[in-house]
């Protein structure tokens, strides 16, 4: 892992805006991006296809480190295209069913193992922007900046609702609410890098913010680490 290259890690739960505020930056910045998440959706999604059981570890992992896996962000800020071995699978990893499959598959220690590597690969030059649960206090622990993105269940059961019925999914906000809180404790409980903020991390709750405020903190936060002296 090249320390020299600068990494900007986002990390936060699902539906506090670090996936999109991810991709605006990296697109201001011009620096790679990678979306952690969908590695995990990515192999979860492929596991089911492939029928392989979602407790066989090995065989996860080997799915894992054969997948070749790339992330295009868009420059509205809408979901970056995800190329798995040369197909567009964005649509398939951003449903309910993809996110509850890739948190069965999330805390399994063979699994997480053969993804480290490959997120490492990521960081290339001039920079990367990760976007996670785990990116600064695991993946990229000397990352130039680490901020820690947070809002209420309720705000962002809101946000995921909007963002699935604007995709034309039919869902239920109440049931939305349940399985973000229920993801939220899956995380933050899970014995392998559970999610919560690096030590030295930047903590921004994002309920009453838009993206575009969120975008010019964290950009200045990094503006702020970059200067010289």
């Amino acid at each position: 892992m090249n320390s020299n290259i600068p990494v900007l890690a986002i990390d936060g739960p699902g539906g506090s805006g670090k996936g999109t505020v991810g991709q605006i930056l990296a697109q201001r910045l011009g620096w790679h991006f990678l979306d952690s998440g969908a590695l995990y959706r990515a192999v979860a999604v492929a596991a089911v296809r492939d029928k392989i059981n979602l407790d066989d570890q090995a065989a996860l992992a080997r799915l894992a480190t054969s997948m070749n896996i790339r992330f295009i962000p868009r420059t509205d800020g809408s979901a970056a295209a995800v190329l798995l071995n040369g197909q567009d699978i964005g649509d398939m990893l951003r449903t309910e069913e993809s996110g509850r499959l890739a948190s069965i598959v999330a805390p399994l220690p063979d699994v997480r193992r053969a993804l480290l590597q490959k997120q490492h690969s990521f960081r290339q030059p001039p920079g990367l922007v990760a976007d996670g649960r785990d990116m600064g206090s695991t993946v990229f622990p000397d990352a130039i900046l680490k901020v820690f993105l947070t809002a209420s269940p309720e705000i962002r059961a809101q946000r995921r609702h909007k963002q699935l019925i604007d995709k034309g999914f039919d869902v239920n906000l109440p049931r939305l609410l349940d399985e973000i809180r229920e993801r939220d404790a899956r995380d933050a409980g899970r014995a392998v890098s559970p999610l919560k903020p690096a030590q030295d991390a930047c903590i921004l709750d994002t309920s009453q913010l838009d993206i575009s405020g969120v975008v010019e903190h964290v950009h200045g936060l990094l503006r702020e680490r970059q200067r010289p002296g």
